[in-house]
């Protein structure tokens, strides 16, 4: 018997529509945070390639097809896994890669600089993935989890300036209209940078705006010990710490988790 398969179309964040074979069974994932989501919903067998930066779960990673990083995907290898859906983003992936892949299958682009639109796109991924259930019991965590994160700050006063490394040589930092933005403030902490995306800043410089804290973040750039000692010595006034990068930065099934480690950061800044 001759079996059709159903075609569905979706608009991704970007607004370009696709058109898959409903559900798709061969999927690959160019970004961690939201591979970590596509295996949060079950989809183990359905998903077939990911980055090398996929790390979450562990156990998960070693098994699957690795098709180069975020910024350098192998595209042949690509090809040769004959996807029926590639699920990207708009900032960690490269534009002309992408292009290319769009010319070829259906891609789906996220575009989130905000805690509503790690939602919504939890959302249009559990509709895209036929995992809309086990989408709207996520996005319910992490409303209630950071409604009640607001609500601390809120009732602890906490009101902070705070400037966010993520890579140094030079150093670079989380500026407005970005995700990590977002999650500073959900948290009672004002940005010191005003620039948008990821300027570029030295130290004098950000001495110059005093901040209260100075958070280093693991991810990209995995600052240690020894960095929070140097970066000390140049701002004595403020508190320098290290952070969680997948914290504030990775906006899939990831923020249930951010829920904890935020309460804890909160009270450690009271």
């Amino acid at each position: 018997m001759y079996l059709c398969k159903m075609q569905r179309s979706f608009t991704d964040q970007i607004h370009r529509i696709i058109t898959i074979n409903f559900p798709p069974k061969r999927i690959i994932s160019l970004v961690p945070s939201q591979t970590e989501l596509l295996f949060e919903m079950g989809l183990d067998a359905e998903l077939i390639g990911i980055t090398k930066f996929c790390i979450h779960p562990e156990a998960k990673f070693k098994e699957k097809t690795k098709i180069g990083g975020t910024k350098k995907l192998n595209l042949e290898l690509i090809r040769s896994l004959k996807p029926d859906l590639i699920i990207g983003n708009k900032e960690e992936n490269e534009r002309e890669q992408i292009e290319e892949l769009m010319t070829e299958f259906p891609v789906w682009m996220s575009d989130i600089h905000d805690l509503e639109g790690a939602k919504s796109s939890i959302t249009q991924i559990g509709q895209l993935v036929d995992r809309e259930p086990e989408s709207a019991y996520l996005n319910h965590l992490i409303t209630a989890g950071f409604n009640d994160l607001q609500t601390l700050a809120l009732q602890n006063g906490l009101d902070k300036s705070v400037a966010y490394l993520i890579w140094k040589e030079p150093y670079l930092f989380a500026g407005r209209n970005t995700f990590i933005d977002h999650m500073l403030a959900m948290n009672g902490l004002r940005n010191v940078v005003k620039e948008s995306r990821y300027p570029e800043m030295d130290l004098e410089t950000l001495a110059s705006l005093n901040p209260d804290l100075v958070f280093l973040s693991s991810e990209p750039y995995p600052f240690k010990e020894k960095h929070l000692k140097e970066i000390s010595l140049a701002l004595p006034h403020a508190k320098v710490m290290l952070v969680d990068g997948e914290m504030f930065s990775w906006y899939g099934s990831r923020l249930v988790k951010a829920v904890g480690y935020l309460f804890q950061l909160q009270k450690e800044l009271y």
